[in-house]
C-alpha cells in the first residue's frame, strides 16, 4: 500500500512539472511569435517611409537653385538605412543598434531637408509636395505607434521568461531577451514634419 501511495505522489509530481513546462513553453512560443509579428509591423512602417523618399527627393530636386548637399544627404541616409535589416530571430542589442543607428541618420538627414525647405515659398506651396508631406508626417506617426507596440510586447515577453520558474524552461529551450527600441538622443524634441504656409 504504501508503495502505491510513493509511485501516485511521484506520477503526480511528474505531471504536474509537465504540466508547467508545457505551458510555459507554449506561452513562450507564443509571445515570441507575437513579437516577432509585431517586428515585421515595424519594419513595414520604416520601408513606407523609405518608399515616400524617391518621391519626396523628385519633388524637391524640380527646384533648380534646391540645395544638392541636403538632397545628397537624404539619398545617401537613405541607401544606408535599406541595406541594415534585422531578421526577426536576431532581434539582439547589437542588430538593433545599427538599425536604430541607420534610421536615426535617416531621420537626421530628411529634418535637415525639410528645415531647408522653409527657404522655397513655391516649394512649401507644391501640391505633390504638401501631399508627400502629409503621408511622411503619418507614416512618423505610424513608425511612433509601433515602435511602443513592439517595445509593449517585448516587454511582455521578457516579463514572462523571466519569471520563476519560467526562467528555468527559457534557458532550457533556449528563450533568449529581447531588445528595446531605445529613444534617440533628442527625442525628447520630436522633430517637426510640418511645412505651414
Amino acid at each position: 500500500m504504501k508503495k502505491w501511495i510513493i509511485l501516485g505522489a511521484i506520477i503526480l509530481v511528474v505531471i504536474l512539472i509537465y504540466s508547467s513546462i508545457k505551458g510555459s513553453y507554449n506561452n513562450m512560443v507564443q509571445k515570441d511569435e507575437a513579437v516577432k509579428s509585431q517586428w515585421g509591423t515595424v519594419e513595414s512602417a520604416y520601408q513606407r517611409r523609405m518608399d515616400l523618399i524617391p518621391n519626396l527627393v523628385n519633388t524637391v530636386k524640380g527646384y533648380a537653385d534646391f540645395e544638392k548637399t541636403t538632397l545628397t544627404q537624404v539619398i545617401e541616409a537613405r541607401a544606408k538605412a535599406t541595406q541594415v535589416s534585422i531578421k526577426p530571430e536576431n532581434l539582439n542589442a547589437q542588430s538593433m543598434q545599427q538599425f536604430q543607428a541607420a534610421q536615426g541618420q535617416l531621420s537626421g538627414a530628411l529634418s535637415r531637408l525639410l528645415v531647408t525647405v522653409e527657404q522655397y515659398p513655391n516649394l512649401k506651396a507644391n501640391e505633390n509636395f504638401l501631399d508627400l508631406q502629409k503621408q511622411l508626417e503619418g507614416t512618423e506617426n505610424r513608425i511612433a505607434v509601433e515602435r511602443r507596440k513592439f517595445n509593449e510586447l517585448a516587454q511582455d515577453y521578457n516579463t514572462f521568461i523571466r519569471s520563476f520558474p519560467k526562467n528555468i524552461w527559457a534557458n532550457m529551450f533556449g528563450f533568449e531577451k529581447k531588445t528595446y527600441f531605445e529613444a534617440e538622443q533628442g527625442a525628447e524634441k520630436a522633430p517637426k514634419v510640418n511645412f505651414g504656409s
